[in-house]
Parts: C-alpha cells; structure tokens; sequence
C-alpha cells in the first residue's frame, strides 16, 4: 500500500471520527438543514453521524401546504432519541400530552397556544388542544396595549411555560420571554447592519409629550420632538400614531446604553434652502405671532421658517417692556426681511411700517434744511419788496 494511499484512509477516518452523533439535552435550541420532505415526515442535517427528525405538520400553513423545501435552514429544540433518530420540533403544539408540557417547560421548549378567554388577571390559553393555561397581562407581549382583548382573543401565540405544577392543573405561560429573546436575536443583527446617517423604516411603538419611540426590529430608537418636523411641533400625537410605519434617519448610536436617536424632520426637505428665494432681504410679507419671549417676537412666515423682532424694534417709537404690550400670540403682522443668516437658520425682522433711528435722524436733517432754506427764500423777499418801494418812491418824486 502505497503513502498515498495510507494518507487518503487516514483522513477517512478522520472525517468518520469527526462525524460523531452530537449529544444534544432535551430542549438545546440549534440549526437544521432540511435534506428531506414528505408528508408525515421531514429529516434535518443536524451536523452529527445520525439524522434528525420533525413531524412535517409544522412546517404546513393553515391550508395544509408546505411551506419550506430541502435546503431551507430551520431553528429547532431537540426532544429526544427514538430508534437511533433525534426527534426535534420547532414548537409544541396541538396533540401535546402533559408529559410533552412538563419537559417544554423544563427544557424551555415553546409551546403553541390559542387564546381562548379573558379572565381576572390575563387570559386563559388552551395548549395541546384541551390543556388550560394562563397568562398573565403583563406576559402577553413586550408592551402594554390599549385593548388587550381586542388584540389577543382568539389568535394563535407561542409561549414557554414558566410554571408547570399539580400535574398540570396549573400552568403559567409567558409569550413576553419568547418575544424578548427573539428581539435580543434581532438586536445582535442591528449591530452589525445599522448605521448612523441610514434611513430606515420602522414602527411607532409608543407616544411620549417628548417625542416618539420607535421599533427598529430589535432596538427602539427615539426620534425627539425637536426633529419631527422643521416647524414647532407642539403635540406629538398629531404627528404619529401608534403601530404607523414611518421612514427615519439614524441620527446617533449608542449601543453601550443602548440609546439610538432619529429624525423624522430629516427625511423631509429642508425649507430653509428655499430662503433666499422666497424671502429676501428687504421684501415684505404677512406672517403670524408663533411666541412672545422676553427678548422679542417669533413671528412664522412659512412652515418651519421662523424669523424674530427684536422688542427694540417693537413699541412704534415708544419704549416696551414686553411684546405682549403690543402683540399677541396667532395675530397676524405685516413684517420686513432684516438680514438673513442662513448658517444658524436666523431671520431678522421688523415691522413693514417700522422707521429705524438712522432714517428719523435723517428725516430731522432734512426738516431743518428745508426749514432754513425757507426762511431764506422769506429773507430774499422781503429785501425785495423793501427795495421795490424805495425805487417806486424816487420815480414818483421826479414826475413832480
């Protein structure tokens, strides 16, 4: 026997000895490759000598088809041996006797659930087709809803049993742990995907008098009041509604305290690039009274444009402690563009009929001048007249 040869029966068995039947615990969670299908049965590559096992109803829809096909990769929960073959399941379902309850229960297998009545505390939920369950409302999902009722009667949930006591005369169920897990799973993913600048979609999951939060498949992000629009928002809810899908840029990431803020305002155009066009210096327009500060008036031109008068400019001449002497929040004002300052997003305004103290003062020069110029021209015609008379009076004593 050649060298070779003894090399090629070395790595033979080798790869036979790395072969070996994985030795998995009831209710070990891993990955399986589907490598065959039939009705009744569906065989899964489980990484090991020997084959793993799952009943094809599992993998059926709720007209009875198949929905998966050999190649695809599934995430199961081992149960047990049976005749050298590994027995999985992707959940517990219908048919479940209690022993299938209290080993889903001691191994952390999920079980399938239909919720079928709201009681005192939760809902009962019927598991294996006639064993009684309950679940508490805290532990239906990862948030609280308005309707539970409404939300959960009679739908099809997976839960792990958190309790299973008197032989299954008391079983306490929890979707909420299975929801958090498979949000955690997501969460891992988020970091290697999400970036700052990218624009996603995602869901609104709650409304706060600070903002909105929203799910991002993993993580919830917060996208703050001052970034829902490029006007002043003053009600979140006027914005956003709960469950509403909405595109949002990822403005900042913090994994260590898991904090992501966004911008819904981003995803819109920015009417300020727009100023110069529509308002430049020295025209005016109509405007409303948007807040009165201590300083001056925000007066809002267009939707997110906002320009100030300052209260020096405000008073027509006399000296005001605060606008609210001579404005009023909502009124609307004729205003002129000041100066414009399109790095910090400032506008300057005044009153359309303000005078500013250069033009009175120039207003007074020329009163004078014409003042003075007036009293010379007076001057010039007295003298005049006084001649006038003087000759007239010399012509009349001649002719005499």
């Amino acid at each position: 026997m050649t060298e070779a040869n003894n090399e090629s029966f070395e790595d033979l068995f080798k790869a036979e000895e790395t072969k070996k039947i994985r030795h998995l615990t009831p209710g070990q969670k891993i990955k399986a490759t589907i490598v065959g299908i039939n009705e009744e049965t569906t065989f899964l590559d489980v990484g090991g000598k020997s084959e793993g096992v799952l009943n094809s109803s599992e993998l059926k829809d709720k007209e009875g088809n198949i929905v998966h096909e050999i190649g695809d990769v599934l995430e199961v929960y081992f149960l047990q041996f049976k005749a050298s073959a590994q027995l999985f399941t992707m959940s517990i379902g219908s048919g479940s006797s209690n022993a299938h309850l209290e080993e889903a229960c001691r191994s952390g297998i999920p079980v399938e659930g239909f919720v079928k009545a709201e009681i005192k505390g939760g809902f009962e939920v019927t598991l294996g087709g006639n064993v009684r369950g309950f679940c508490p409302y805290s532990q239906m999902g990862l948030r609280r809803v308005e309707d539970a009722a409404k939300e959960y009667l009679e739908t099809h949930m997976k839960f792990l049993i958190s309790q299973f006591e008197e032989n299954g005369r008391n079983i306490v169920l929890s979707a909420r742990a299975i929801q958090e897990a498979e949000r955690a799973e997501r969460r891992e993913k988020l970091k290697e995907t999400l970036a700052e600048g990218q624009t996603v979609e995602g869901e609104i999951s709650s409304i706060r008098d600070f903002g909105a939060f929203v799910d991002l498949g993993g993580i919830d992000g917060l996208i703050p009041i001052s970034e829902i629009g490029w006007s002043r928002v003053e009600k979140v809810e006027e914005y956003f509604s709960v469950g509403q899908k909405v595109q949002i840029v990822v403005k900042q990431i913090d994994w260590e305290k898991e904090r992501i803020s966004l911008s819904y305002k981003a995803t819109q155009a920015d009417p300020w690039d727009e100023v110069p066009n529509n308002f430049p210096e020295g025209s005016t327009h109509m405007g409303s009274v948007a807040r009165l500060a201590q300083f001056g008036a925000f007066v809002t031109l267009a939707p997110g444009i906002d320009g100030l008068i300052h209260i020096s400019k405000l008073g027509d001449g006399r000296r005001i402690n605060h606008p609210r002497e001579v404005l009023e929040e909502g009124q609307n004002i004729d205003v002129k563009i000041e100066s414009i300052d399109l790095t910090d997003k400032r506008i300057g305004l005044v009153p359309a009929d303000y005078v500013s103290e250069a033009s009175e003062e120039e207003k007074e020069k020329n009163e004078y001048k014409t003042f003075i110029a007036k009293g010379k021209k007076k001057k010039s015609d007295s003298s005049m007249g006084s001649l006038g008379a003087l000759l007239q009076a010399k012509l009349t004593e001649k002719k005499k």
